[in-house]
């Protein structure tokens, strides 16, 4: 009975889809396990054989749960809005719906070709209007939220209101924005509708700004700082600019100290770890207020060193910064307003690594110092970016990469302007103070101080003459949460006299509208411009033309919608309880589930995803919603499957190509090739080369013995390099359990490898190797005989070994250890049952269909899915024999099996009598008989 891949997938994976096999209940008394795959965005490509390197890997985990008696949940959707679907829609004007929907389909097929056990009851798409009705509804929750700091919370806005109406804003201690001005509860109740609405976006944790954006105009719409690259658009390497835009923000800054803390108790690597620290970027310093001459306006700068305050010899601004067309004098406007122009080609990354071409302007303006009152030039440069602390820094050359570069740039062009002393010769400092009402301090109060303390005094001084004070400071800016994109999830907001306004809970979702073109409108609104029915009726409760808006009962939409991380930012939890209509998930489902137990994805994911994901999560958590502050308790990267790529060697000026042993006696260029029509000898098929593109159908080959043989190179897997290897290729020639074992027998799941399709054809062997142990050529030939102490000692050894690689997430070496088991059977003519029928349950979480199979084979009429996972019994791994090497001078001659309970002198009698000994000896006696017990026997003389 041969073993036929074909058949057997295909009738298990048609047995696990009729039977729901991996349906996860929400009422079990078994514990539970969240096992959790970062979703997909379904591309047109389909999968190439690296993306399912994680979701083997939690297959695995999920399928091991299972038989150890765990209720386990591991389901699958689709991160289905984004920009890829869009920009075909713009190309084609084929629906960006129509796009994903047929994407999708393809990705389903493909996952479900490699046999993998998701809960497809569950699954999510985050562009379908019944999912993203929830979205729109957290939305309304962080739109009626502030953040309290006095119980390090969000509360509700309500709460706010309420404050405010009794006691006004001065003595709140909430987040808001760094602008609010101080009121009293006689102006909030004397204040309009309209002011109150305005106060209370300042307060929010969803609101509206003017903020800095990374705007791409080829695009139309703005990007995430994660969607640039080397200043570029990631989709088509389009220019991106800076550029000022309303946009509402989420107040992720809030939560900066609770993400911090919350990385403590979570099982993530390090490496992540340091990441989401360094993104947040906690800060401890004081904020230095430097007036500025001749203007009622102060510059606050935040520093972490203090004690330095006495060494700035210049200020720097970001060019962006509010302050900069305030203060810059007619003199400089010219060359300000030019370099100004120039950064906004820049983005943020370019600006903060480079320190080569660091450059700037002097806005004409000095600021005071706020002891010596020196007056201190102020420059803008691209450098300081308006949205880290306050967007101004205090420079001190000698203390700093980036202060020492600006300074050192201009030292040998038109020089820097010198800090300039405020007194002159007709009036002394003393005369100064006494006449302006000012007082000077020198650094005499940090004599004999060290670092420490000195810090502490000068910010005790800052804070006693009213120019400073001590601060914590975060990098993490708060998110951009609008896209000038049509594929995403519209707000909940319409507009009344400029003010937002959310639509009730009960009217979700508001449905994505069709529109005839997808790019900005001519106006350069935002493509939802382009729908003439985009205005809300606040009496119907619905939807409604444009041309009914009256600004009395119907209003104009939103025109932005949510960026693509809108949906990826609490779906773990839809997961939870996806079925259900009325809520995102019950209060059941949540308590039950709690959080996800294994999170398996990309690096490229370390900060933005996991980051906003935690703080949607702790804001739920705040709001009674979500069971606990961590979405993910451990999350592991895998790491990328690189492919091979195949190089070709054209002579340089010619439609020449030589094979790659030859090139050295050319001057060549490198084109790579589709790896496909290249064999495992790196032997290129020149027939389907010319097929492949027109410009090698008239080319002249050069070769070497009768081939064209290519170069090779291990680099990313990517359609730009024609090394992308399909699944289904390797699901149809070898099979999927063949591909999922070795895709985990490459190397460990953490670190990248290289991807060779020729290895795979002894993975290919091995599952044939195993079928022969249960099968001949009549069929199954397993006996109910007692297996010897060997084969009981062979299994259990695998039990142990991969129970422990599957709890340790070291996949590579369980393959490695299958491969040493079914060796070490076969050589012992195993065909046990004992041993056989445990084999193929621990087996099952790797090859899941010839796992199945077995099963069914040995009688048994539940799927092995259901099966507990074999126990190692550690009596079957004692040791009760040792083979001893016996050596004659220190040279070993043979090696003798003995129990190991005998004594030394029943050892020497044995060795002693042995043929073998007396045939090395001839006759002689030994001088010396040397044993060590359980180690070695020496016979010497």
């Amino acid at each position: 009975m041969k073993y036929f891949h074909e058949q057997i997938e295909a009738k298990w994976q048609q047995y696990w889809a009729q039977n729901q096999t991996f349906a996860a209940s929400n009422n079990s008394d078994k514990p539970k396990y969240y096992v959790l795959d970062m979703f997909p965005y379904p591309s047109g490509a389909g999968l190439h054989v690296g993306h399912p390197l994680g979701y083997i890997a939690s297959d695995i985990v999920a399928r091991f749960k299972r038989h150890k008696g765990f209720n386990v949940l591991h389901p699958q959707g689709y991160d289905s809005f984004g920009l890829p679907a869009e920009q075909y829609a713009i190309q084609t004007g084929q629906h960006p719906e129509k796009t994903t929907r047929e994407n999708i389909a393809r990705y389903r097929e493909q996952l479900d070709k490699i046999g993998f056990s998701f809960d497809w009851s569950r699954e999510v798409r985050t562009s379908n209007p019944d999912y993203y009705k929830h979205t729109q509804w957290i939305f309304i929750q962080l739109f009626n939220s502030w953040y309290n700091l006095a119980t390090d919370k969000a509360e509700d806005i309500s709460e706010l209101v309420a404050i405010f109406e009794k006691a006004g804003n001065a003595t709140i201690h909430a987040v808001c924005d760094d602008n609010t001005e101080i009121f009293f509860p006689s102006d909030w109740n004397s204040y309009s509708e309209e002011k109150k609405q305005q106060i209370l976006l300042q307060y929010r944790l969803t609101y509206l700004a003017e903020t800095e954006v990374n705007w791409c105009p080829a695009l139309g719409t703005v990007l995430a700082n994660d969607e640039i690259v080397n200043g570029v658009s990631e989709r088509g390497g389009h220019p991106v600019i800076r550029k000022k835009m309303t946009q509402w923000s989420m107040r992720i800054s809030a939560y900066a100290e609770r993400l911090l803390q919350g990385l403590e108790t979570i099982d993530w690597s390090e490496s992540i770890k340091e990441s989401q620290r360094n993104w947040i970027g906690k800060s401890i310093g004081a904020e230095v207020r430097f007036n500025i001459q001749h203007s009622t306006s102060n510059i606050s700068v935040f520093t972490t060193r203090p004690d330095t305050i006495f060494g700035v010899t210049f200020m720097t601004l970001a060019p962006e910064h509010e302050l900069v067309a305030e203060i810059t004098t007619p003199e400089q406007k010219e060359a300000v307003d030019a370099y100004i122009e120039a950064t906004a080609k820049r983005s943020e990354r370019e600006r903060m690594a480079d320190v080569k071409t660091i450059s700037g302007v002097f806005t004409g303006a000095y600021a005071i110092h706020p002891f010596t009152h020196d007056l201190i030039p102020v420059w803008i440069g691209d450098y300081v970016l308006a949205g880290y602390g306050t967007g101004a820094v205090m420079a001190v050359p000698c203390g700093d990469e980036r202060d020492y570069a600006f300074a050192n740039f201009f030292k040998g062009q038109n020089g820097m302007p010198e800090i300039k002393n405020i007194f002159n010769q007709d009036i002394s400092q003393e005369a100064y103070a006494a006449k302006d009402g000012f007082e000077l301090v020198n650094s005499d109060f940090l004599n004999g101080l060290g670092y420490k303390e000195g810090t502490k005094k000068i910010i005790a001084e800052l804070e006693r003459i009213h120019q400073g004070k001590g601060k914590t400071n975060y990098r993490l800016r708060d998110a951009v949460f609008s896209r000038q994109r049509y594929w995403g999830e519209p707000f909940p907001v319409y507009y009344v006299n400029g003010l937002p306004q959310m639509i009730a809970a009960e009217h979700l979702p508001i449905v994505l509208p069709e529109v005839e073109k997808y790019l900005p409108t001519e106006d350069g609104q935002p493509p939802l411009g382009n729908s003439t029915k985009w205005a809300w009726s606040t009496v119907e409760n619905k939807v409604v033309e444009n041309d009914t808006i009256d600004h009395e009962t119907v209003f104009p939409l939103e025109l932005n919608t949510m960026p693509g991380w809108a949906g990826s930012s609490w779906y773990w939890m839809r997961y939870m309880d996806a079925q259900n209509e009325g809520e995102f998930a019950s209060a059941d489902a949540l308590k039950y589930w709690e959080n996800v137990d294994l999170y398996i994805g990309g690096s490229e994911h370390a900060t933005g995803h996991l980051l906003y994901s935690r703080f949607w999560n702790k804001f739920l958590k705040d709001k009674g919603y979500a069971p606990t502050e961590e979405p993910f308790k451990k999350l592991i990267n895998q790491g990328m499957i690189l492919g091979m790529s195949a190089i070709v060697y054209r002579i340089s000026g010619t439609n020449k190509y030589v094979s790659k042993n030859l090139k050295k006696d050319y001057e060549t260029e490198e084109l790579r090739v589709d790896v496909n029509i290249v064999n495992a000898s790196d032997e290129i098929d020149l027939n389907k080369l010319r097929e492949w593109l027109p410009e090698f159908k008239n080319a002249e080959f050069i070769l070497e013995n009768g081939k064209y043989i290519v170069g090779r190179e291990v680099e990313k897997m990517s359609k730009r390099w024609y090394n992308v290897v399909n699944p289904d290729d390797i699901c149809n020639d070898y099979g999927a359990d063949t591909l999922r074992l070795y895709e985990m027998f490459l190397g460990p799941l953490e670190q990248a490898k290289p991807w060779n399709t020729a290895g795979i054809t002894g993975v290919s062997g091995f599952l044939k190797k195993l079928w022969r142990l249960y099968f001949d050529d009549n069929g199954l030939i397993v006996t109910n005989d007692e297996p010897t102490a060997d084969m009981y000692k062979t299994l259990h050894k695998t039990i142990k070994k991969v129970t422990e690689d599957i709890e340790n997430f070291s996949f590579n070496t369980s393959v490695s250890q299958f491969m040493i088991c079914v060796n070490e059977l076969a050589s012992q003519k195993c065909n046990h049952r004992k041993i056989l029928e445990p084999l193929a349950v621990v087996i099952s979480p790797y090859a899941p269909h010839i796992a199945e199979e077995l099963w069914a084979q040995l009688g048994h009429q539940v799927s092995i899915s259901t099966v507990a996972f074999p126990i190692c019994e550690e009596k079957y791994l004692v040791e009760s024999e040792k083979e001893y090497p016996v050596s004659f001078n220190g040279k070993m001659r043979f090696t003798i099996k003995l129990p190991l309970d005998l004594t030394v002198a029943q050892i020497q009698e044995i060795v002693l009598a042995d043929e073998r000994t007396i045939k090395q000896l001839e006759g002689r006696t030994p001088n010396k008989v040397i044993i060590v017990p359980g180690k070695v026997i020496n016979l010497v003389g």
